[in-house]
């Protein structure tokens, strides 16, 4: 908390007396984007009618607005909004599409260059570091080599190329993202079956959702957070579908002995333990995530330069959460 202060335009007297936090927003480093121009990548980049870059992965794009790549742009935004702060993160699919030793040397890149925008601009962000999941080896070296840069954790993707995030290969960056008290942040990918979700964008709109879901399910049954317990864990998009089926998980639990084999309690007290962003701008979603994990463990964000975010009405933003922020 910090002591009010004078109001930006539209913000109201709940949010001009704490700091304002906007904890899940993506950045393309520039740094990186001359990589994948200059090759090689499994991406192929083009520019829009704007001048904007466009990445090209197999089945999907990303546009690079200015608020994606420039980060004087983006601290103009956040003085508009009226954003004291903002965690910067790389978004999917990452570095897992390229070949494995590429994959390292791109991760050091986007890596190295956070660091330089928080070592520039730290009283507006902080960032999570991004790891090359396909090459496990890599990854947990690079997590020594940023945890050691102060980054306070990572982001990582609901699978590594088809591979859960519960696989023993991973374990390495979980000992160390434990010892440190380190932020581990699921974010979603491209799923397993996504050949199935090319219409409609039913891949961001629905897969996504259901690959995170997926993810926490996996990592709590197979007792991840249990044997890692100082980890920070925070999904993305309210969790997913976390809050909705977390009673039918410990009914899984108390049912079936391959649920209990790691996992020494319910299912819904370690989820109850993740924090949970709020990319869900429906006030009674909202609600059911607060009702499940408490108000403590959700924090706000507002994924911005996304194409398909709308500003969540006012009145929504302080019914939701009255008494509670993180």
């Amino acid at each position: 908390m910090v002591a009010p202060r004078s109001g930006a335009a539209g913000r109201t007297p709940f949010e001009d007396a704490v700091m304002i936090v906007d904890f899940h927003n993506h950045y393309f480093p520039p740094e990186y984007l001359d990589e994948i121009r200059r090759g090689p990548s499994n991406f192929r980049i083009t520019e829009d009618d704007a001048g904007n870059p466009v990445l090209h992965s197999p089945g999907d794009y990303n546009v690079v607005v200015p608020g994606h790549r420039d980060i004087d742009h983006r601290r103009k935004v956040l003085d508009e909004a009226g954003v004291d702060h903002q965690v910067i993160t790389f978004t999917a699919p990452g570095t897992s599409i390229e070949e494995p030793e590429r994959a390292a040397e791109l991760a050091t890149v986007i890596n190295d260059a956070l660091a330089d925008r928080v070592a520039r601009h730290g009283e507006r962000f902080t960032a999570l570091a991004h790891l090359p999941l396909n090459h496990p080896a890599a990854a947990a070296a690079e997590m020594e080599r940023v945890l050691g840069l102060g980054f306070p954790g990572v982001m990582l993707f609901s699978n590594a190329a088809g591979v859960p995030l519960a696989d023993e290969r991973f374990w390495p960056i979980y000992e160390q993202a434990d010892a440190a008290g380190a932020v581990v942040y699921i974010h979603p990918t491209y799923p397993l079956g996504v050949e199935a979700m090319e219409d409609y964008m039913l891949m961001p709109l629905v897969g996504f959702l259901m690959d995170t879901t997926l993810a926490a399910a996996h990592l709590v049954f197979a007792g991840v957070p249990e044997r890692f317990p100082r980890i920070r864990w925070v999904l993305c998009h309210t969790g997913g579908a976390v809050p909705f089926l977390a009673e039918r998980f410990d009914r899984g639990w108390h049912a079936f002995e391959r649920c209990r084999a790691n996992l020494s309690r319910p299912p819904s007290e370690v989820l109850r333990t993740f924090h949970y962003d709020t990319v869900n701008f429906d006030p009674r979603c909202l609600r059911l995530a607060v009702d499940f994990a408490g108000a403590d463990h959700v924090v706000a964000v507002s994924e911005a330069v996304q194409a398909y975010v709308r500003e969540v009405a006012p009145e929504a933003r302080v019914t939701v959460v009255p008494n509670g922020v993180d």
